[in-house]
């Protein structure tokens, strides 16, 4: 089940999308905000897996309010608005989709049908049972790079794709991180991140139940309150 916040100033907007949503047996709507402020703290308090978020809103806007979260910890944030020309902007800002209003069931159920795909459910605590892949294929240019599990320190994606990190440097991978988790020894650590056990330097505790990762070769990989308890579990800590 994937919770969902609503933020809107326009109750009626609010209610027309919690209409559409509740169709949808797999979304479950935890919360309702009518401005940023009230959003920001449900946020942190009830940690959403995906906000849909208005961007035109009094005193602080959409677009305001994301520059606020901590995106180490932070949903995924589809933002609504009116005007297509925040489009490009709001994917500036780290959002995963953006819907127009009035929203179109036909497109929002294509922006649950990607949500759902990357949408990752926390692992059990042994983390693969049988490793399948020794190799991960990676593209570079016009050729294709076979990268060892050993040497993978960490993958993770973004607006762009799915990345693996090597001594090699950065390379770019087709496979999801969700492929890599099932088919790899890479243990979640982040919504967006990947980690190779053996790569771990030392794990830096932070505010807030977070952590930071620091890898043999100094890269800094983002510890979410989500995965952190099971990163301790995996050494044995308390």
């Amino acid at each position: 089940m994937i919770s969902a916040l609503l933020v809107d100033d326009e109750p009626l907007a609010r209610e027309a999308l919690a209409d559409l949503l509740s169709i949808d047996p797999d979304i479950s709507i935890i919360g309702q905000a009518g401005n940023a402020i009230e959003a920001l703290q449900m946020i942190n308090t009830l940690h959403p897996d995906v906000v849909f978020l208005d961007i035109q809103m009094p005193r602080i806007s959409g677009l305001e309010l994301v520059s606020m979260l901590n995106m180490d910890d932070a949903p995924y944030v589809v933002f609504v608005t009116a005007y297509d020309e925040y489009a490009i902007r709001a994917f500036e800002d780290n959002a995963f989709d953006y819907l127009l209003k009035p929203v179109e069931p036909p497109r929002l159920q294509k922006t649950l049908a990607r949500l759902k795909k990357n949408y990752q459910q926390p692992p059990s605590l042994n983390p693969i049972a049988s490793a399948e892949l020794q190799l991960i294929p990676c593209y570079l240019q016009n050729r294709i790079r076979l990268i060892k599990i050993d040497d993978v320190e960490f993958a993770f994606s973004d607006l762009s794709g799915v990345h693996v990190m090597s001594k090699e440097g950065t390379s770019h991978t087709q496979l999801t991180l969700k492929t890599l988790e099932s088919k790899t020894p890479l243990l979640h650590c982040h919504r967006q991140y990947l980690i190779n056990i053996n790569a771990i330097r030392e794990i830096q505790l932070l505010e807030n139940g977070l952590a930071e990762i620091i890898t043999q070769n100094g890269h800094k990989v983002p510890v979410s309150r989500r995965y952190l308890k099971m990163l301790k579990d995996r050494f044995g800590l308390q």
